[in-house]
């Protein structure tokens, strides 16, 4: 038997309430007409306009004996997805996922085997498919590009011969199977290149190896295209870094020529990727630049921060409040509205379309990220824990409904800010506010405070308010924590323009100490930049730490676009990270993590990055303090 926490337990419970009120066709604690989610028609939007899902779990789930249902009725995953009007399918294909092990290494074990049994069934539902080659036996990614082990030691030469001859099998056993893909990306989020060490981008050697390996890639599907109608496209992530798409495509189209696809593939997660006006002066750029047409072929909304099993989740409140979408099955469905506006509104007609990273990755023993562990997306389905289709699917259907007439909504709450100041000190206070609307979209709007320094001579909870301007008939409010707070972090405000105290590992030459205004928010800051993918630490450790609960926290500012990007702390627990997104020089945002338990004295705090070609910002006012 599985053992709960007290909390976890609460946790299952409520999800087991919500699963049996849906199996009703309501929502836990709503009525139906409540429960609806509010998705206004996108103006224009064309009518074979791509609204996808990357389903490559499915297989395995299904083996493992997940389920399916809709308003409580038992189904074909693939058949509800289709009913709710996904029109098109993403499948990965890992080259032998199994040279792991018999059992394979987790993700799915999505080998072309299992990508065709996808196919099949998504053809025979009338739906279009796109083939993800990711050119690796396991996941392939910005961090992480290995060739599969059968091609382990190839050189340039053979890499491109190995991915043209692994494409053109691949494409023939579909062609014979009567399921031609109809469209083949060839690399999975090439940001990095692919087949590391050779092809990666690190090197002008690296790029003309990428180069050579991709067209090869292209060529194959190609050559293996019957009615030549096969959509041929070309990957990377961090759908709102311009630079780096600038960067990538110059040295693959213009510097070596390739230049034989259709389509630029952004993925784009609000949570890790900036903003959506970013995503759309990128997608609009790469039209202008290549004449290519654009698609988000991944992307993702959370509908709740609960957990459905022991795996931490890659996202939660943290990624919630960058995200700028509550995490809510109304949230989930405004944001997946929102990008797929985005999209459909590209200059020229060139916006085609979304797909949904792995709607259908519902908690299941065993069908983990990896082997041996446990589901970190479960949250960013489609369907609740039992495998219950959430009215957020229906937003598919709804953006094309011209029928329905479009609403503007109205401001349902002001969330209260939490601040935490000092004895006798002037408070920090936030200069703007979350503004949450009734579609459940969070707008970050100037605050200003009855009292905008207020210094307090007692610990103790206090609370100032505030207006927002345009917002009528509701009131900010910032509860405040003050504490005597003693920061132990050694050279945590870098005023003196150095480095001294912390511990710098990985790519030392990347970080240094900048002091130009709006780079710093006292004399001086840390600061980062290269001009190619970097990685790096910056730590502080600590030792005879009292017994009790301690908060670290951070302010930073930059051009965003890592591929990753955190605040974090390790004790003998375990590390608790918060995500760091930057949204613009001198923007400054702050990052914490409260209630961090420390017992045996000892603890790590610092920044982890990993970084691509041209990232560049600033980190500030560190500080690491006992909760009193």
């Amino acid at each position: 038997m599985k053992k709960f926490t007290s909390k976890k337990l609460t946790a299952y419970v409520m999800a087991a309430l919500m699963a049996g009120s849906a199996m009703l066709g309501t929502s836990f604690g709503a009525s139906t007409a409540e429960a609806a989610v509010k998705v206004n028609p996108i103006a224009g939007i064309s009518d074979d306009f791509i609204k996808g899902a990357d389903v490559s779990m499915i297989p395995e789930l299904e083996r493992l004996g997940g389920k399916f249902y809709d308003n409580g009725v038992e189904k074909d995953c693939l058949t509800i997805l289709q009913e709710k009007g996904i029109n098109w399918v993403r499948v990965r294909i890992w080259n032998d996922p199994y040279s792991y092990g018999p059992n394979g290494n987790g993700g799915g074990v999505t080998d072309e085997k299992k990508a065709l049994e996808v196919a099949k069934r998504a053809k025979a539902l009338g739906m279009k498919v796109l083939v993800d080659f990711h050119y690796s036996d396991w996941w392939a990614d910005p961090g992480k590009q290995y060739p599969p082990k059968a091609w382990e030691n190839h050189n340039a030469k053979q890499l491109a011969k190995d991915v043209y001859n692994y494409t053109a099998k691949v494409m023939k056993d579909f062609n014979a199977a009567g399921v031609t893909p109809d469209m083949v990306q060839i690399g999975n989020e090439l940001n990095n290149g692919m087949l590391w060490p050779v092809c990666k981008t690190d090197t002008p050697e690296g790029y003309k190896a990428l180069a050579d390996a991709i067209a090869q890639g292209l060529k194959a599907v190609k050559d293996n295209d019957p009615n030549n109608q096969v959509i041929r496209m070309v990957h990377l992530a961090n759908g709102n870094n311009n630079a780096l798409y600038r960067s990538f495509f110059d040295e693959l189209i213009v510097n070596n020529g390739v230049n034989d696809f259709d389509v630029i593939g952004f993925s784009y997660y609000p949570f890790w990727h900036g903003s959506m006006e970013e995503l759309s002066y990128n997608m609009n750029d790469m039209v202008d630049r290549y004449g290519k047409d654009v698609i988000v072929v991944e992307t993702a909304y959370a509908f709740t921060n609960e957990q459905g099993d022991a795996q931490k989740n890659c996202a939660g409140p943290t990624e919630e409040a960058i995200a700028g979408y509550k995490s809510t099955v109304q949230g989930q469905a405004s944001g997946l509205h929102d990008v797929m506006e985005h999209v459909s509104n590209v200059k020229n007609g060139k916006g085609k379309g979304i797909f949904y990273w792995e709607p259908d990755w519902i908690p299941v023993e065993g069908a983990g990220w990896k082997a041996g562990e446990g589901n970190e997306w479960e949250n960013l389905a489609m369907f609740d824990f039992q495998g219950n289709a959430l009215e957020s699917l229906d937003v598919f259907k709804m953006v094309s409904d011209q029928s329905k007439p479009v609403v503007e909504y109205k401001v349902k709450e002001i969330e209260a800010a939490l601040v935490t100041g000092s004895v006798g000190q002037p408070v920090e206070m936030p200069k703007k506010v979350s503004v949450v609307y009734e579609n459940d979209v969070v707008k970050s709007m100037p605050v200003v405070w009855e009292n905008a320094e207020p210094v307090f001579d007692a610990a103790g909870k206090y609370t100032v308010k505030g207006t927002v301007n345009g917002v009528a008939g509701k009131t900010a409010v910032a509860s405040i924590n003050v504490i005597k707070k003693v920061n132990l972090v050694k050279n945590g405000t870098f005023e003196n323009g150095d480095l001294n105290g912390w511990t710098i590992t990985g790519d030392k030459d990347a970080v240094n100490t900048v002091s130009s205004a709006g780079d710093a928010r006292g004399k001086s800051a840390m600061h980062y930049w290269a001009d190619k993918g970097f990685k790096f630490k910056a730590t502080q450790s600590f030792t005879g730490l009292k017994d009790g609960k301690y908060t670290v926290s951070c302010w930073t500012q930059g051009g965003g676009g890592q591929h990753y990007y955190t605040l974090m702390v390790q004790t003998s627990k375990g590390e608790q990270s918060a995500v760091i997104a930057d949204t613009g020089w001198n923007d400054w945002h702050q990052w914490v993590i409260r209630d961090v338990e420390i017992k045996d004295g000892k603890a790590t705090i610092g920044i982890d990055m990993v970084a691509n070609a041209g990232n560049w910002g600033s980190i500030d006012d560190v500080e690491f303090y006992l909760q009193e």
